[in-house]
């Protein structure tokens, strides 16, 4: 079916999702401003092209030297709190720079998009579960950037001929099984990722924002999938597209919550390590609970996970971040 464009291609969900398509056979072109992203994470010699979505030159270069027909779409910036403070990056680098893509695909003839999107356009589910179609109410910057880079992607397929999929995440975390890959950033803010890098003493602790939530124990629920299963919905959808199915949209979550203290406990456990845990106030732009209803990528994607278990989760993603510590 031809090569496929894979912005945002070297940063931590994007570099699964390519791995997986380059193991399947598929041909992948990468293009990555590198602000966030390492080509160090393209294992299998994908080619590379540096360049920023806002550089609208260089994505018409992009797309007329590859002649791709299929483009997946995950550069953004992507931390929630963030946005709160820093709301018009989060619409310069998300919507804006998405509709710098929509506009140099639908010139060069792009046929099937599928888009990385986010549970975060629901806001607060009034009983803390989201369908597909549940109503959007974004609490936050970031949320209403993909939300609105969602109806954009809407209209132009409508206006223009092409399909998509809008995969819209819950929680990703984890990391490659054989600890090949992983989320390499710093100063993540993942739960996950944070607590890990606590248990190597890399953090002074982790902090638990908001224990007043109505939850079972008071602190947040979230919807954790493996990034390994999130990667592999993104193949389901291509394949989906390429055999011609409708445009939508789509939750890609597990359906099951665990709560922020569940999490540090198992990492504690997996880890070995009873690293400190300091009580916060809650932050801004964080519902109490998010959790997937996910019947409709099993029925329409004929997507099942692979890893919903959170003790495979953090033990993957301990590997890797063990893995990294001890590269240093």
């Amino acid at each position: 079916m031809g090569a496929i464009l894979v912005t945002g291609g070297a940063g931590y969900i994007g570099s699964h999702v390519v791995r997986q398509l380059s193991e399947a056979g598929r041909e992948v072109v990468v293009f990555d401003n590198l602000s966030t992203g390492s080509a160090d994470a393209l294992l299998h010699g994908e080619r590379l092209i540096v360049g920023d979505l806002a550089d609208r030159a260089a994505l018409d270069q992009a797309l007329r030297e590859t002649g791709c027909k299929s483009v997946l779409h995950f550069a953004a910036a992507i931390i929630a709190p963030e946005s709160v403070y820093l709301p018009l990056k989060y619409y310069a680098n998300n919507t804006r720079n998405t509709l710098n893509l929509l506009q140099a695909c639908v010139e060069h003839g792009v046929e099937r998009f599928i888009f990385s999107s986010t549970a975060a356009i629901y806001g607060m589910p009034r009983d803390g579960a989201a369908s597909e179609t549940s109503v959007t109410q974004p609490i936050n910057p970031y949320g209403t950037s993909k939300l609105m880079s969602e109806w954009m992607l809407r209209d132009a397929a409508l206006a223009h001929g092409f399909s998509f999929v809008a995969l819209r995440y819950f929680n990703v975390a984890g990391a490659d099984p054989l600890a090949r890959m992983g989320q390499r950033t710093p100063d993540a803010t993942h739960l996950i990722k944070v607590a890990c890098q606590a248990a190597l003493g890399m953090r002074d602790g982790v902090s638990i924002f908001g224990t007043d939530y109505d939850t079972p124990d008071g602190t947040g629920v979230r919807d954790y999938i493996h990034i390994e299963d999130l990667a592999a919905a993104h193949l389901y959808a291509l394949n989906y597209l390429e055999k011609g199915g409708a445009s939508t949209a789509i939750n890609v979550g597990y359906g099951q919550g665990e709560s922020v203290r569940e999490v540090i406990e198992v990492v504690k456990r997996v880890s070995g390590v009873d690293f400190p845990v300091f009580l916060a106030p809650r932050r801004p732009g964080d519902p109490a609970s998010l959790i997937a209803v996910a019947d409709r990528i099993r029925a329409v994607l004929g997507w099942s996970p692979l890893h919903a278990d959170l003790n495979t989760i953090i033990t993957d993603a301990w590997r890797w971040e063990k893995k990294l510590f001890d590269a240093r």
